[in-house]
This record gives structure tokens, sequence and C-alpha cells, in this order.
């Protein structure tokens, strides 16, 4: 059974950092060609862990529907 929460970027405002895929738990987030990062939504558990230590605050949690 999926989570009930993913975590999702602002794609605007990401600097690409990197920083996210470092603590991701389950390997869900990735930055393609360096432009911002991307998380797959099918693997992505909803720890919050990414948006916790993303300096340019461009991560949320949103409700699976």
């Amino acid at each position: 059974m999926a989570s009930k929460r993913y975590a999702k970027v602002y794609e605007e405002i990401c600097v690409a950092c990197g920083t996210c895929i470092k603590v991701c738990p389950k390997f869900a987030i990735n930055v393609p060609n360096g432009c911002f990062a991307v998380v797959e939504k099918e693997i992505c558990i909803g720890c919050g862990k990414c948006k916790k230590v993303c300096p340019a605050e461009c991560i949320g949690l949103e409700d699976r529907g």
C-alpha cells in the first residue's frame, strides 16, 4: 500500500543543489540535466526528510489523490 503523501518539488524555485537526493531513504529523487529535482511519486514514501533539508524550501508534501 502506498503512503498517503508524497514529496512535490516546486520546480520554479528549485536550485538543483542535490541535498534532497542525499537524504532520501528510497532513492526516489534525482536531478535530470541539472535543472531541478524530480521526485518519483510511485517510489516516494512521504517521509518529509527532503523537505526538512531543502535550503531553497522548494519541497512540499502533497496528499495522494
